[in-house]
């Protein structure tokens, strides 16, 4: 089977790349390297650097011609978007349609869609939040989110066109670039690793659902090969708080220092978890790595990526 993973050099996108690869099928990988490294990608991995919005992308699927779209590039900063809602859009929806259009016209059988568990309900009314719970994001981001949902529904009823939408929790894991995808952990483990002190934003009470990226990735291969169609929680029902979480890479990196904490940013829910009992149910999936396990392999994924950086620095 081929795969066509967009944003396949990212985080989340190369581990995805991996897992379609173990289970023996081709993978393309389409990313224009904006946050995603080449060094990321396993060498089988067939790499065409391009951004989703152009005609160009849109030409390589219609070339190609996957059996499985598994459309993980996107604008992923929550703060970026609440900075820039234009930006966010133009990405988030624009470049899914690009991708659609051209799905839809060169038989690609299913599309395996990245959302969010952790922006597209906002403010929950039930902790874990299933997938019937309503949709009130209150972010951009999880506004362009619930709209790629909505388009993937259209596409079904329209064209036949059928699809997955996992709704991830708070994905973290190694690859996780500490730049450009701002994930708190990664930007936490860089810089315990460096002796660097870290900054907290808001009061650390904020809680979120934290999932190992390589069970992301698992998660869509169970997707691409199960018949269900629709919206599914990909986390670990577990809620932990920002200041937990900091203790726990703390001890990681075996480090004493203490965090600073700086203004809340808007934009940001103050509690989010998920219940991933549906994934177990339709896909198969559940979380097998516990987050101080997840967060030990972090923290060893950025002391070699330092250590590396050493000897090249000479």
């Amino acid at each position: 089977m081929k795969v066509l993973v967009t944003g396949g050099a990212g985080f989340i996108g190369s581990h995805v790349c991996d897992e379609f690869l173990r289970a023996g099928h081709e993978v393309i990988a389409l990313d224009n390297l904006s946050s995603g490294r080449r060094e990321n990608l396993d060498p089988r991995v067939k790499l065409v650097e391009l951004d989703i919005r152009s005609p160009e992308a849109s030409a390589l699927i219609r070339s190609e011609q996957p059996q499985i779209l598994c459309h993980l590039a996107a604008q992923m900063d929550v703060r970026r978007s609440v900075e820039d809602p234009r930006f966010d859009a133009d990405a988030n929806i624009l470049g899914m349609l690009n991708l659609l259009e051209a799905a839809r016209a060169s038989g690609v059988k299913k599309v395996i869609f990245s959302s969010t568990g952790g922006a597209i309900y906002g403010e929950q009314d039930v902790f874990p939040a299933p997938e019937s719970h309503p949709t009130r994001p209150v972010s951009p981001y999880g506004v362009s989110k619930a709209a790629g949902e909505l388009y993937l529904g259209y596409y079904r009823a329209q064209y036949g066109l059928a699809y997955v939408a996992l709704r991830y929790a708070n994905v973290y894991g190694p690859r996780q670039n500490p730049h450009g995808e701002a994930g708190v952990v990664a930007i936490f483990a860089q810089r315990l690793v460096a002796g660097r002190e870290c900054t907290l934003f808001g009061d650390g009470g904020q809680t979120r659902d934290f999932v190992f990226g390589p069970e992301v990735a698992r998660a869509n291969l169970l997707a691409a090969e199960k018949d269900y169609v629709g919206a599914v929680n990909i986390g670990g029902g577990i809620e932990t708080d920002i200041n937990r979480l900091y203790a726990l890479l703390a001890e990681a990196a075996g480090s004493t220092l203490k965090v600073t904490h700086a203004p809340g940013k808007p934009g940001e829910q103050r509690r989010s978890c998920i219940d991933a009992g549906l994934a177990r149910k339709v896909l198969g999936w559940e979380p097998t790595v516990g987050l101080a396990e997840g967060l030990r392999r972090t923290v060893e994924y950025f002391r070699a990526k330092a250590r590396e950086q050493a000897r090249a620095a000479g």
